[in-house]
C-alpha cells in the first residue's frame, strides 16, 4: 500500500503480545493484525485508537500516512 507504513510489530512486542492476544484485546481476528504488520491493511480510525491504546503507543507513532 502507497504511503503507508505500520510501526505495530515492535510496540506489540514490548507489550508482549502475540498477534492472537492483540487481536482478541481490539475485537478482530489474528489476520487482520497480520495483515497490518505488512502494511497490506488500511485500519479504521476506531481500530487504530483501540491498537494505540492497547499496545500504550500514540497512533501516529504506529500508522504512518505519507
Amino acid at each position: 500500500m502507497d504511503g503507508f507504513t505500520c510501526n505495530l510489530k515492535p510496540f506489540r512486542q514490548a507489550k508482549g503480545l502475540t498477534q492472537g492476544q492483540l487481536a482478541d484485546l481490539v475485537g478482530v481476528r489474528r489476520e487482520t493484525i497480520m495483515r497490518l504488520e505488512k502494511a497490506q491493511y488500511n485500519p479504521s480510525l476506531k481500530l487504530a485508537v483501540d491498537i494505540s491504546r492497547a499496545v500504550g503507543a500514540p497512533i501516529e507513532e504506529i500508522f504512518i500516512f505519507e
